[in-house]
């Protein structure tokens, strides 16, 4: 069993990433409503990745014989001022996630659970790359998406992005 503040920290994580899920089908939306199918297909496949993520932490719990405990999930704005407003929206939201794994990571350390400090590795390497990929999609939106040519071009780069499970070590 998981020390009480580890497993609800995990628990509540659950519920970040199903939300993190919830957020990016949004963003998803508003760029199939602004005719980018590239970018909402990008943020469709990041929704898949945000539910995965959230299923890797239930399983851990269920694993380590806790009670998952679902929270509820807020509903997004759906209202975003212009394309780079819903990029930099993504960055935010990732910092967010960022921030509460190593908050869970520093309670495990503290107690030594080395378990779920292991187990929060992944996730820790996992995060520096979503920030880094979305960090880079507002850079490259910067450089070509206030031209038509570059936002084409970029949206049918982005129409490439496809699913791939996570393997976790």
């Amino acid at each position: 069993m998981l020390n009480e503040s580890v497993r609800k920290a995990i628990n509540d994580q659950v519920t970040k990433e199903w939300y993190s899920a919830y957020l990016y089908l949004d963003f998803a939306n508003y760029f199939d409503d602004e005719g980018l199918d590239g970018f909402a297909n990008w943020y469709k496949v990041q929704a898949k990745e945000e539910a995965s993520h959230a299923e890797l932490i239930m399983n851990y719990l269920l694993d380590n014989d806790e009670k998952v405990k679902l929270g509820a999930i807020d509903a997004p704005t759906g209202e975003y001022k212009d394309h780079k407003t819903v990029l930099q929206a993504a960055l935010e939201h990732e910092r967010f996630i960022t921030a509460s794994i190593n908050d869970i990571y520093a309670i495990a350390y503290k107690i030594n659970d080395f378990r779920s400090m292991e187990f929060l590795n992944w996730f820790i390497k996992e995060q520096g790359e979503e920030e880094k990929n979305a960090s880079d999609l507002i850079k490259k939106y910067e450089l070509y998406g206030g031209n038509s040519d570059g936002l084409y071009s970029m949206n049918q780069e982005l129409l490439a992005r496809v699913y791939t499970p996570p393997v976790v070590e």
